[in-house]
Formats: structure tokens, C-alpha cells, sequence
């Protein structure tokens, strides 16, 4: 018999959960996935090492690109030995920040750092392949205040804010800290998780960087009050905490995952609140709502909200946020999780988990089709 951790990952019905949209009646399917033990392919250079694993995006290619916080290796002899002056292993040397792999896990480009005309992220996180072909990325280090865009060769196009210029919730030009971005291709607008310095969605041109509009949860105007650490005991807060996950749905509604409130809330694009959920709403730690993403079925009927502080992916139904279960479970094995940081899923429905501490990788997890929710393994 296959381990538990290779095969179908845990399906789990999540009737604690709770918040706004309950849960769904037992009789409700939900998709479920399958780890791929062939993906991604080893790389070519065998003396590359990779940091912890911040970003993740699926192209219109089907191609993954995942951006690693090469920032985390230069400090320790032990991943960059083979590339100092002179050597003192023949083992290692950081790989470059940002990897493009195709659909069966080569490695197809690899590119980024500093470079003229250009500020690069002091600590590199999130990465955003849009719908025209380009890349985006910034930085969640104390000085990033700054998102950047590539075309897919790494070419620089366009710089949006300037290294460690931000002035809080109301600055209109620059960021701080922000966590993840997405466009709306009809409008060309950016929309960024503002989410580790500020408290806030922020929208901007995505040609010229111009401001469009901001909000805080609630379509509150974000502001610098201390709204001090999470009590799950506490009304719910009227402020973001951690605005650590965007994406918007075919449906035209913007997805946010608030991660340190452990709640997803969604609104229109002009920032007009409609829902909330709340998930695990007990969770500390990090919190419980890093990443948000969709099925790629035409009404999106299921929506993914990753969670870090419990290693897991919850399942939802995207229209009601009614909850139907979640896979995944901890640990540092093949298919398991340790602290899952980013998601994205491409074409034909198939996760890609990124972890940042001890696992500093990516995995695919393929769909395999929709079952009945579980508490525990499926029934083989």
C-alpha cells in the first residue's frame, strides 16, 4: 500500500470552521488532488540551492514561474561555498531568483537580481505572471516599497514606488511590503496585497503605475492606527491585518485573503464589501487565510484558501463561501506541507504549493476529480 502522504492528499470535511457561510451539507462533492511525483525534474545545475520558495503564478502558457528569497542564502557559507573566492565546497551556489518551468516540470528560464534602472527587492517575495505576458514581482523586506515588471525574458519595463519611500496607508505613489498582485486585463489595472507594512488593496495602472484606488477590509479608508495582535475572541476587526493573498473571479469580484484575521473577504472591483468567511478562526501563528485561488470550471465554483499556520488547503464553494473540507497535511515528506506560503493552479486545475522554512520548494498537486468531503483519507 502506497504511504498516506503519496497518495491522494487528505481530504478532510472541516466542520469546525465556522464564519459567515457555515458549512455545506455532507452531500456536497469537492475536488481533490493527487501529489505528482515527477514534478518538478531535477535542475541542470546540480549546485544550485534555493531559498525559501515566496511566489508562484501560472502563465497563459501553462508554464510555473516561482520567485525564492535568494536574500535568505548569501548569508550562510553553506549555500553559496562553491561560488566564493575561492571555493570551499563544490557544493553550493544560489540559483537565480526567478524560474520558469513548462508543464512537465523542466526548467525553462531562469533570471533576476539587481540591475540597472531598476531597484531590486532587499527580501524578494511574490511573483505575478498577467494575462499579457508579464511578470511581476516585489519584496516584503523592511526597505521594499517598490513592485516591478518584466517581460518574460527579464527585461525591465517598469518600476511602481521607490525603495524605502513608503508613507503608510495613505501614500498613493508607493507600497510597503507588499505581498501579491493581480490584474484585471479589461481595465489593465493592478490590484496589490499591500499586506505586510500596510493594511491595504491598492490599485494602480499597469502601464503607467498611476493610482487608481486603495480600501481596508470592509471597503474601510485604510489607515496607520496599531489595531494590535489578533484575539479570536474580539469582534472582528475593521482593519486588515495581513493582506497576504488577491485574485479576481470570472464574476468580476475581488478575493482577499486577510491572513492574521483568518478571514477571506470579498468585494466589487471599486472596493464595495459583499462577504466575508472566516476559517480556522482559532489560529495565531501567521494566521489561517495566506492565498486565494479559484477552480478553473467556467463559474469558478470552488474557491482555494491556503493556510499556512495549519498547513492545509480549505476548500470552499466560491458563490456562498459555505465550507466543504480541506487536504493536506503536516509535514516534510513528498505531499506533505510545511508552512505552505503561495498557491496558483493552472489549465486543466492542478495545484502548485510553494513552502518557505524548512522546505524552501514548490509542488504540484494534480486534480483528480470531485469526491465526497472527508474527515481523514479517502476510502481506496
Amino acid at each position: 500500500m502506497k504511504p498516506p502522504e503519496i497518495a491522494l492528499a487528505v481530504i478532510s470535511a472541516a466542520f469546525a470552521a465556522g464564519g459567515a457561510g457555515g458549512v455545506a451539507p455532507v452531500t456536497q462533492k469537492m475536488p481533490a488532488f493527487e501529489w505528482d511525483t515527477t514534478w518538478p525534474k531535477p535542475f541542470p545545475n546540480d549546485t544550485w540551492a534555493i531559498g525559501p520558495v515566496v511566489g508562484v503564478s501560472v502563465d497563459q502558457r501553462d508554464h510555473v514561474w516561482i520567485i525564492h528569497r535568494v536574500s535568505a542564502l548569501v548569508k550562510n557559507d553553506r549555500y553559496t561555498a562553491s561560488s566564493q573566492n575561492p571555493p570551499i565546497a563544490d557544493c553550493c551556489t544560489p540559483a537565480p531568483p526567478i524560474l520558469e518551468f513548462d508543464q512537465a516540470g523542466n526548467l525553462v528560464s531562469s533570471w533576476g537580481g539587481p540591475g540597472a534602472g531598476f531597484e531590486w527587492p532587499e527580501s524578494e517575495h511574490g511573483i505575478y505572471a498577467d494575462p499579457k505576458g508579464f511578470i511581476w514581482t516585489g519584496g516584503n523586506g523592511r526597505t521594499d516599497a517598490h513592485l516591478l515588471k518584466f517581460t518574460p525574458a527579464g527585461r525591465f519595463v517598469l518600476q511602481i514606488g521607490r525603495k524605502g519611500q513608503s508613507k503608510g496607508n495613505r501614500d498613493t505613489v508607493n507600497v510597503n511590503r507588499a505581498a501579491d498582485m493581480t490584474l484585471d486585463p479589461a481595465a489593465n489595472e493592478l490590484y496589490v496585497a499591500d499586506g505586510y507594512g500596510n493594511r491595504r488593496v491598492i490599485v494602480f495602472d499597469a502601464d503607467t503605475g498611476a493610482f487608481k484606488r486603495m480600501w481596508g477590509a470592509y471597503g474601510n479608508t485604510p489607515d496607520d492606527t496599531d489595531i494590535g495582535e489578533y484575539d479570536p475572541k474580539a469582534p472582528p476587526a475593521q482593519q486588515f491585518r495581513t493582506v497576504h493573498g488577491i485574485a479576481i473571479s470570472n464574476d468580476g469580484h475581488v478575493y482577499v485573503g486577510d491572513r492574521a484575521n483568518d478571514r477571506v473577504q470579498v468585494f466589487t472591483k471599486d472596493g464595495r464589501f459583499v462577504k466575508e468567511q472566516f476559517i480556522a478562526r482559532r489560529t495565531k501563528l501567521s494566521g489561517a487565510a495566506s492565498g486565494v485561488a479559484f477552480s478553473v470550471d467556467p463559474e469558478q465554483r470552488f474557491l482555494y484558501l491556503l493556510d499556512g499556520a495549519n498547513h492545509r488547503i480549505h476548500v470552499l464553494l466560491r458563490a456562498s463561501l459555505e465550507v466543504l473540507g480541506y487536504f493536506g497535511r503536516h509535514g516534510h515528506w513528498g505531499g506533505q506541507l510545511d508552512v505552505p506560503h503561495n498557491m496558483a493552479v493552472d489549465r486543466s486545475g492542478n495545484l502548485y504549493i510553494t513552502e518557505t522554512l524548512e522546505g524552501r520548494r514548490v509542488q504540484r498537486f494534480k486534480y483528480t476529480g470531485l469526491v465526497a468531503p472527508y474527515r481523514g483519507l479517502p476510502r481506496r
